[in-house]
Parts: structure tokens; sequence; C-alpha cells
């Protein structure tokens, strides 16, 4: 009787003995299969963050439409005459107009008019042709201007300042255009500035040029 007993006891631990041996190896799959689905998560979900990075940057530098600017570049003077007598003055240079266009897109503008003024008064205008500014890029213009105070009626200083060897001129440009985005996307935006222009009668040339 105790003999069986053992034998059944025997047989009660091998068979426990070969469960416990066959649930391991499946409990060691499940383990893998469930490390496996949280790398997988967590690969998917430090995607998902570098996708949200990457958009915001671009959308912050890329997208973002800035305001092309408008400057003159260096002033080459042919002539400068002025007679404070009359008073009178007439001169003639060369220059160029440069749009700046710090866009991840070309901007595209309008012809436009570049006026020249004594304390407000026009004295000359010069047309800035139709044409384009590659992304990231500054287009060069070449402008030749001549101005004279035909048009200028009778001023109580001008003929003060011409004594004094110095001539104050302002400058006022303003190009309506588009900057154009991925082929899809177009900011409406005008490159304009306002310059002074300073020159010194007895050398013949600019002295200060100032823009904003």
């Amino acid at each position: 009787m105790a003999e069986k007993n053992q034998q059944t006891y025997a047989s009660a631990t091998g068979y426990s003995r070969t469960t416990d041996h066959e649930s391991v190896p499946f409990q060691t799959d499940e383990e893998l299969k469930r490390q496996k689905r949280i790398k997988l998560f967590t690969y998917i979900g430090i995607f998902i963050v570098f996708q949200i990075v990457v958009m915001t940057v671009f959308g912050l530098t890329v997208m973002k439409v800035k305001t092309p600017k408008a400057r003159w570049g260096e002033i080459s003077v042919e002539t400068l005459n002025s007679v404070p007598a009359t008073p009178s003055f007439d001169t003639k240079f060369t220059t160029q107009i440069r749009i700046k266009n710090t866009n991840w897109g070309p901007y595209k503008f309008d012809a436009g008019t570049a006026t020249f003024l004594y304390q407000g008064a026009i004295i000359g205008q010069v047309t800035i042709p139709k044409s384009k500014a590659g992304m990231r890029s500054t287009k060069k213009i070449d402008v030749d201007v001549t101005l004279n105070t035909n048009a200028l009626s009778s001023s109580s200083t001008l003929g003060t300042e011409l004594s004094s060897g110095v001539l104050t001129l302002t400058s006022q440009v303003q190009l309506k255009g588009k900057v154009e985005l991925m082929l899809i996307m177009k900011k409406n935006k005008n490159a304009s500035m306002d310059c002074t222009i300073v020159f010194d009668l007895s050398a013949k040339t600019v002295k200060s040029l100032t823009c904003k």
C-alpha cells in the first residue's frame, strides 16, 4: 500500500515537474512578445515626438514669411552742380536698388517707382522694373538717376543750404509683390525703404546715406 502511494506520489510529482518545465518556455515567449510590443510602442512614440519637433521647427523657420527689404547700394556721382544765388542744383548719379529676400521661397515684385524729394517736394523719379529676388538672395538692379530743381517751387532754405556746402535729399520706394513658398503658398509683401542722402557739394560726393 505504501509502495502504491509512493508511486502515486512520484507520478503526481513527475506530472507536476513536467508541467513546470513546459510552462517556463511558454511564459518566456509571452514575456518576449510583451517586450517587443513595448519597444514597438516606444519607437512609435519617439517617431511621433520627432515629427512634432520637425513640423514645429519647419513652421517657425521655413514657413514663416518675412518682409523683404529694399536698400540703395553705393552711389556714384557723375555730375553735381549747384548755384546758391539762384538757388538751383542738378545732379546725375548711378546706384543699385537691392531687394533682400530672406525667405525660403522667391519674392516676385511688380514694377515700382523710386521718388526723390527735397523737403517733401518731388524733384525726380526712377522706374524700378518688375523682377524677382530668389530664395534667400538679394536682387540687384542698376539705376541711373537724374535730379534737378526744375520742378521745385521757390524755397527760402535751399540757397542757404547750398551755401553751407551740403545738400540733403530724401528717397522713398515701395514695391508690391508676393513671397511664394512650396509652390502653393503665396503671401503679399511690400518691400519699402525711406532714405536720407547727404551730398558734399565741394567734393561732389555722397557724404552719408541712411536708410530705414
